[in-house]
Parts: structure tokens; sequence; C-alpha cells
């Protein structure tokens, strides 16, 4: 059994790859009906409000000793206590945590030797929720991942509805597709690794490069700036994300943005033709 907490972007593509695999699936989320999809595949939701004084008697159905994938982000201190404290009440045999190469900081080169080094109240946050699940009486195994991108979500989307792309003047980046993601995450719920791993594709590169490529495809306009340019420039992030993808035996389906970006096009107009037809 697998609980995931975190029904979004990756945990959804999540959800799908468990669901194939025969496996049983729960997820606590503030709005059951926002993914009757999913439900109707099997997906087991129950509703979850972490504002709430007692999140636990909302959820009393999720199952003890089950393997949770967690992959929200940092909350605020109320909730993170709240949601810890469920957590733990559910005693899981393992936990998966997607954080976030921010907690490199400035570094500009990453392996899984490097160091944390957080430079911002964000990053601090990731690292003191790494630390948490590291320390707990269950098998775990931390993931911090490169920026994430796929259908609607990453530079090609933001220059198609106008915006300039977060990052868009940064050094070459490190990213990975939610697709490769949510794999990386599906092997490490059944494996016994443990540790903490950087992950990212084969291919850096600056958002400039996939905006360009992106501009020339669709034939539009560069969207137009509306800052000042006075901000600190992000010196970019390699990061090598070779090791962890060996030892859990997964292959990337999309190593390069060259790829993934197409793949993550065609998607989007599938999903757009269909919703056309009804």
């Amino acid at each position: 059994m697998a609980i995931i907490f975190g029904l979004g972007f990756t945990g959804e593509r999540l959800a799908q790859r468990l669901l194939t695999r025969g496996v049983d699936v729960f997820a606590p989320v503030r709005g059951v009906e926002r993914f009757p999809g999913l439900a109707k595949a099997g997906l087991r939701l129950c509703k979850l409000n972490l504002l709430e004084s007692c999140p636990e008697s909302r959820v009393d159905q999720l199952p003890s000793g089950a393997r949770i994938a967690l992959l929200i982000p940092p909350l605020s201190e109320r909730e993170n206590a709240r949601l810890r404290n469920l957590i733990a009440a559910l005693a899981p045999a393992r936990i998966v945590y997607v954080s976030s190469t921010g907690v490199y900081g400035d570094q500009t080169a990453v392996d899984a030797d490097t160091p944390v080094a957080p430079n911002d109240e964000r990053g601090k946050r990731r690292m003191e929720e790494e630390r948490w699940i590291a320390s707990g009486p269950w098998s775990s195994l931390i993931l911090r991942a490169a920026a994430i991108y796929g259908p609607g979500r990453g530079v090609h989307a933001a220059v198609r509805d106008g915006r300039v792309p977060r990052g868009a003047d940064s050094g070459v980046t490190s990213r990975i597709h939610v697709d490769d993601l949510a794999a990386i995450v599906e092997a490490g719920l059944f494996s016994e690794l443990g540790g903490t791993w950087p992950i990212a594709d084969e291919e850096p590169c600056a958002s400039a490069d996939i905006t360009r490529w992106y501009l020339e495809r669709s034939h539009l306009m560069p969207p137009e700036r509306t800052d000042t340019g006075t901000g600190l420039k992000f010196q970019g992030r390699r990061v090598d994300g070779q090791k962890i993808r060996e030892m859990l035996g997964v292959e990337l389906r999309y190593p390069t943005w060259r790829t993934g970006v197409p793949a993550s096009i065609q998607e989007e107009e599938l999903l757009a033709d269909r919703a056309v037809r009804g």
C-alpha cells in the first residue's frame, strides 16, 4: 500500500503509475472532487485540511505501515507540525520525500557528494524537513529534484502565456521531466535504498535556449519584460543525478529537454483536442 501526500503536478503522475502497477493507493487532499479521473481509476481519496486542529480525525481511513510519498512543499509552521503528527501516527514503513536542489544554495555544480548550503528561508525549511524525515523510525529516501517541467509547466508554457520564464536571466541549469521524477519516486518507494540524492536529467541548459527554440517553433514574439533588471542574477546550477538513477535502475524517458519539451507540447495539444471534442 502507498499514500501520496501532495497530489499535485508530480503526485498525479505518480498515482497513475502506482495504480497501473496494481498498488492500493491512498491520497489525503483538500478537495476530493478535484480528482474524478483518478478516483475512477481506483485512487482512494480522503479529505485533509491541515488548518483544522485535528486533521487526523478526517483521515482515519488511511492505512498504517504504508509506504509514503511526501511531495508537499514547505508549509506554515502550524500546518507542518500537524502534517508531521499525522505521518508519525500512521507509522509508515518507508517515506520518500521530494525535496529541492534549492538546498544547495549558490553552488553551481552539484552531484551526490555536494554538501548542502541553503541561502534562503525556503531552502532552510527544506533542510529541516529532510532532517526530520531522515531521523524517523521508518526507512527513508530523500530526492532533491531540479526544476520540474512537463505539460503546462516550464519555460515553454510561460513563453506561450506571454510571461518571461522564471530564471530567464540565469545561467545553465538542470531540469527533470515530471514523468521521469514520478518514475524515480516510484522506484524509490519499493526499494530499500536510503540517503539523500540530487535528481536531474542529462542536459542542463539556460532558459534562453528553450525560449529561443519555442519561439522559432511557434512563430511567437518574445514576451515583453516588465521588470527593471535590477534583481540578482542566478548563476545557474548544473546537477548530476546519474548515481541515484543507476542505483534504482531507472532509465530516463526524457534525458534532455530536446525530447521532453516536445513531448509535453504534444500532450498539451492532445488534451486540448479532447476538451474540444468533449
